[in-house]
């Protein structure tokens, strides 16, 4: 009885928890089409140095299915753009 009702606790925090992934998953791919089009804009210097980075970080971070680490990196690409 007592595994029953943690199995089914766990059950439902991981059912919590997939709608907030999706929306950090969500985040991040319009994050990176942001990144992308400020690239687009043809930026120079730091801004480009640094738009370049946050981009290949926030793909790195999609892909590992790291979507909070992956907002940081647009976080930072606001940052630079001065939309931040």
């Amino acid at each position: 009885m007592k595994h029953t009702m943690i199995a089914a606790a766990l059950g439902a925090l991981a059912l919590a928890a997939t709608p907030a992934l999706a929306d950090e998953a969500a985040d991040c791919t319009a994050g990176i089409q942001f990144i992308e089009a400020e690239l687009a804009k043809n930026p120079t210097g730091k801004v480009l140095e640094n738009l370049n980075e946050a981009l290949a970080d926030a793909k790195r971070e999609q892909g590992e299915q790291e979507y909070d680490e992956c907002l940081e990196a647009v976080d930072e690409a606001k940052d630079a753009v001065g939309a931040g």
